[in-house]
């Protein structure tokens, strides 16, 4: 029945907020599928939204707009179908009226996150969503209200099941009762962001899905940067035997069509590192054009981090919205200024040299006698003269500054607050050290020649922050801290797990400081997420907390 129908994904990177914007890529989407005689169009989840959009649910007005946006779309339906995920307004149900936050911000309000299937200038049906995530980074039961029936649509003779992301990741519930209900097609709207494996899962369920129902399984997902999310997109078409029909690139926009009866296409495979460098790219760029910020503002110490970190700014922005500054201070040593020279050059980025040593001297001399500054308040001091002339560089020049810090240095708390932490993102914050090893490489491999030099892989970490100073000397050595993270923080393995892999030094080290850094990552920039467990809004600790696992 489904022999010859044509179909496209409208995988595109939509604004949260941004409505009339939203609605104008939409409208101009629509007529394109129009053109290329597309009979059935699909939009990811709260395209016209963006997502997600958190509290906006809470201002009336915002629902108002809402409703406002999707009746432009349903006006431009003539001669084709849109499937659409969008919100739709229940009935208003018993609330706590009594305690004003409550009262105040529609707490008897009812909302759906539902998808729609728009048609001939009419709303033909739309199905909620059922499972409704509020883990890691999701909170929809904070907003939505689960579906409260499962139906098939109608539409030329074919009865379409239709669900929403979360609903796409669990066995029973909304598309099991739409497979026994016989549907003729599947179809999900998603806004899943990106994680490295993922859509490799989202493969393999699609796969299921279409062999189980024994029909065609469309999926539709965002593509772009929201805060500290990146959506990939790699949205597809399956057949019931599981081979692909549509195969849509990742982190790219697009409009991708196929014909239900085509030939299949090659399986899509993840791209490693690649993927993890495109979505890193795609969130610095839509974090600074979605919030207006003119470029950005890199400290470059001569160490890796910063050269990854500098290498990403400019493949997000260009060089032209680039400024690398380096500030040597009393430790530094020459090989730094070196490192630092070498990757601004190769990048052909400008580079902004202030030695920081009289300032510093300036500092001492004004508590001499009153603050002791030996030891880590002397160390801190250098990188909060760093920090506070990257911003003023940043606030003359309208940009804003990246956070080079990356996952390993900010679990132990190895950074400075209001030194180094300084900035309005941390796009390596999400990968521990060897990982960042492993990106510099890929930087270099994508460049065909080398941007980050060998010497600067070859260097031992340091802060530089006094004589001689080795990372390995304040923390446990990368080597053996990497994984432990991994196994800690991504894996959340027990405390009789840990011992027996790490040894109860190591593992007594490192909980102790991850809990009493805390307070720390509450004040770092939003960190761009690429693993299972980030930093950021995934994570929600008690700052004052006197478990320990070890």
């Amino acid at each position: 029945m489904t022999e010859g129908l044509r179909i496209a994904i409208a995988q595109l990177n939509s604004t949260v907020g941004d409505l009339p914007g939203n609605v104008h890529l939409a409208l101009a989407t629509i007529a394109m599928a129009r053109e290329r005689d597309v009979h059935l169009l699909v939009f990811p989840e709260l395209f016209l939204l963006g997502y997600p959009p958190r509290d906006l649910f809470l201002r009336p007005d915002f629902v108002a707009a809402a409703r406002e946006a999707l009746g432009k779309i349903v006006a431009a339906t003539e001669g084709i179908a849109v499937v659409i995920g969008h919100i739709a307004e229940g009935e208003p149900v018993e609330a706590n009226c009594a305690d004003p936050s409550a009262k105040a911000f529609g707490s008897e309000r009812t909302l759906f996150n539902v998808v729609y299937l728009l048609a001939d200038g009419e709303i033909r049906g739309f199905q909620a969503k059922g499972r409704l995530p509020s883990f890691d980074v999701f909170e929809e039961e904070r907003y939505f209200t689960p579906a409260r029936e499962v139906s098939l649509i109608e539409w030329k003779g074919l009865r379409l099941g239709l669900s929403v992301c979360e609903d796409f990741w669990y066995e029973g519930g909304v598309i099991e009762e739409q497979i026994r209900a016989g549907a003729d097609l599947l179809v999900n709207v998603s806004a899943s962001p990106y994680f490295t494996g993922k859509p490799s899962i989202r493969w393999e369920l699609g796969r299921r899905w279409a062999t189980r129902a024994g029909v065609p399984l469309i999926y539709a997902n965002l593509v772009g940067g929201q805060d500290e999310l990146v959506f990939d997109g790699h949205s597809f078409v399956v057949r019931p035997d599981g081979a692909f029909l549509l195969a849509a690139p990742g982190f790219e926009q697009g409009l991708f069509s196929c014909d239900l009866a085509c030939e299949p296409v090659e399986e899509p495979r993840e791209a490693g590192i690649g993927d993890i460098y495109r979505a890193i790219v795609l969130g610095i760029r839509d974090y600074f054009d979605k919030n207006g910020l003119k470029g950005a503002v890199v400290g470059v110490s001569g160490g890796i981090d910063s050269a990854v970190v500098l290498s990403l700014a400019v493949a997000a922005l260009g060089r032209d919205r680039v400024r690398a500054v380096f500030l040597p201070g009393p430790y530094t040593a020459p090989e730094s200024g070196e490192g630092a020279r070498a990757v601004a050059w190769n990048l052909e980025v400008e580079l902004v040299e202030v030695p920081i040593g009289g300032i510093y001297e300036g500092i001492l001399t004004a508590l001499h006698g009153i603050v002791d500054t030996s030891g880590v308040v002397g160390e801190n001091l250098q990188a909060r003269v760093r920090g506070l002339l990257l911003m003023a560089f940043a606030n003359s020049l309208g940009y804003a500054v990246l956070c080079p810090g990356n996952k390993s240095e900010v679990a132990m708390g190895y950074n400075t607050l209001y030194g180094d932490t300084v900035g309005a993102l941390a796009p390596i914050g999400d990968l521990l050290k060897g990982e960042v090893y492993e990106l510099a490489r890929y930087i270099n491999e994508v460049h065909g020649h080398e941007i980050i030099p060998d010497f600067i892989f070859r260097r031992p970490p340091t802060a530089e922050l006094r004589p001689g100073q080795r990372d390995d000397q304040d923390i446990p050595p990368y080597d053996r801290l990497d994984p432990f993270l991994r196994a800690f923080l991504v894996d959340n393995r027990p405390r009789d797990e840990l011992l027996a892999s790490f040894g109860a030094g190591l593992v007594r080290d490192a909980v102790t400081r991850v809990y009493r850094s805390e307070y720390k990552r509450k004040q770092l920039p939003p960190v761009i997420k690429v693993s299972p467990k980030a930093f950021g809004i995934g994570r929600r600790y008690p700052l004052t907390n006197r478990f320990r696992d070890a």
